[in-house]
C-alpha cells in the first residue's frame, strides 16, 4: 500500500486517539489500550514499509504517549491467570468466530457422511472403528449392557487416559494447521466421520438413545473443545494465508499466539470432559433426567464461555471505545 493512501485509511483513527490522549478526561483503560495495540500495529507496518518517513515518526510519538497514559491508568489485574481467562481471551476469541464457524460445518457435514455412508455401506463401520471395537460392543449388546466399555478401567486410568488422549488430538488439529489448514480439516473430517459412524452404529441397533444419553455426558464437551481446537489450526492457517497490512513472518507470529491462547482455554474442558468420561459416564443406570441436565448444562458452559461471553464483551468493549469519540 502506498504511503498516502496508508494515512488517508487511517489518519481519522489516529486523530480520535490523539485527541482521546490529549482530553485528560477519565476513559476506559481497556477500550485505550485496544486502540494503542492497533495503533503499535499501524506503527510497525509504518516501520516496514516507509521506514524514516513523517508517519513512521508520528505514529512513533503516539505510541510512546499513549503507553505512558495506559500503565499510568490502566488498572492492572492482581493475577494474570484471572485476566487471561476473564478478558484477555474471550476479548481475542471473538475476533476468530469465523475460524470457528468452518471448523464445525465441517466436522458437522463429516459427521452426517460418516452416518449416511454407514448406512449405505455395509462394512463401513468396522473400516472406521475397527473389527476389534464392533465386535466387543456386539458381545456387549447380546449381554444387554451396550455400554459396557466405559465401565472396564478404573475411574482414574480411564480419567487420565481419556484427557491426555483428548488433548494430543487437540494438539494435532492445532498444529497441522501449519500445512495451511489442510492437515486441521482432515482431523475434522476423521473425527466428525468416526462421530457418525458410531451413532448410526447404535441407531441401527435401536440402541440410539441408549447411546446418546450416555455418550454425550462426557461427549458435549469432548466434542465441543475438539472443534475449538480446529479453530486454533485454521487462525493458525489465516495468519500464514491472509496476512493482510502484515508482513508474513509477523502475520504467521500473531496466528501461533492467538491459536495457542485457543489451546490453553480448552484444556480445562479436556480435564473436565475426561473426567466426566472417567467418573459419571459409566452409571449407566442413572435415571434420564440426569443425564439430560448433565449435558443440557455442559452444552450450555461451552455456549457461553465461547460464544455468548465473548460477544457481550465486544459489545461492552464498543461501547467504551465510542466514548472515546
Amino acid at each position: 500500500m502506498r504511503e498516502a493512501a496508508f494515512v488517508k485509511q487511517n489518519k481519522d483513527k489516529w486523530s480520535t486517539f490523539e485527541k482521546a490522549l490529549k482530553s485528560g478526561r477519565n476513559f476506559d483503560p481497556d477500550a485505550l489500550s485496544d486502540l494503542y495495540i492497533e495503533i503499535t500495529d499501524h506503527l510497525s507496518y509504518a516501520n516496514t514499509f516507509y521506514q524514516g518517513s513523517n508517519t513512521a515518526r508520528y505514529l512513533n510519538a503516539l505510541a510512546s504517549q499513549a503507553h505512558q497514559k495506559i500503565y499510568k491508568t490502566k488498572r492492572e489485574s492482581k493475577n494474570r491467570i484471572v485476566s487471561f481467562w476473564k478478558t484477555e481471551f474471550p476479548t481475542m476469541f471473538y475476533q476468530h468466530r469465523r475460524e470457528l464457524l468452518i471448523a464445525f460445518l465441517v466436522f458437522v457435514f463429516f459427521a452426517l457422511v460418516g452416518a449416511f455412508s454407514s448406512a449405505n455401506e455395509g462394512d463401513f463401520v468396522r473400516s472406521i472403528l475397527g473389527d476389534g471395537y464392533v465386535n466387543m460392543t456386539l458381545d456387549n449388546i447380546e449381554n444387554n449392557n451396550p455400554m459396557a466399555v466405559y465401565k472396564q478401567q478404573g475411574e482414574f486410568n480411564m480419567f487420565l487416559g481419556i484427557t491426555i488422549n483428548n488433548i494430543k488430538v487437540a494438539v494435532f488439529a492445532f498444529a497441522f494447521g501449519i500445512f495451511l489448514g489442510i492437515g486441521t480439516l482432515y482431523i475434522m473430517l476423521r473425527n466428525g466421520i468416526m462421530l457418525g459412524s458410531f451413532q448410526y452404529f447404535f441407531y441401527e441397533k435401536g440402541l440410539l438413545w441408549e447411546s446418546a444419553r450416555t455418550i454425550w455426558i462426557h461427549g458435549t464437551i469432548e466434542i465441543a473443545v475438539i472443534i475449538i481446537a480446529g479453530c486454533a489450526g485454521l487462525v493458525l492457517a489465516n495468519g500464514i494465508l491472509f496476512p493482510g497490512t502484515y508482513t508474513r513472518l509477523e502475520s504467521f507470529k500473531r496466528g501461533v499466539k492467538n491459536g495457542l491462547k485457543i489451546m490453553v482455554s480448552t484444556v480445562p474442558f479436556f480435564i473436565l470432559a475426561g473426567f466426566l468420561e472417567g467418573f459419571v459416564t459409566r452409571h449407566t443406570e442413572m435415571p434420564d433426567w440426569l443425564a439430560i441436565i448433565i449435558i443440557t448444562n455442559s452444552l450450555a458452559l461451552v455456549l457461553f464461555y465461547y460464544i455468548i461471553y465473548p460477544y457481550q464483551l465486544n459489545k461492552k468493549k464498543q461501547y467504551a471505545t465510542h466514548q472515546l469519540h
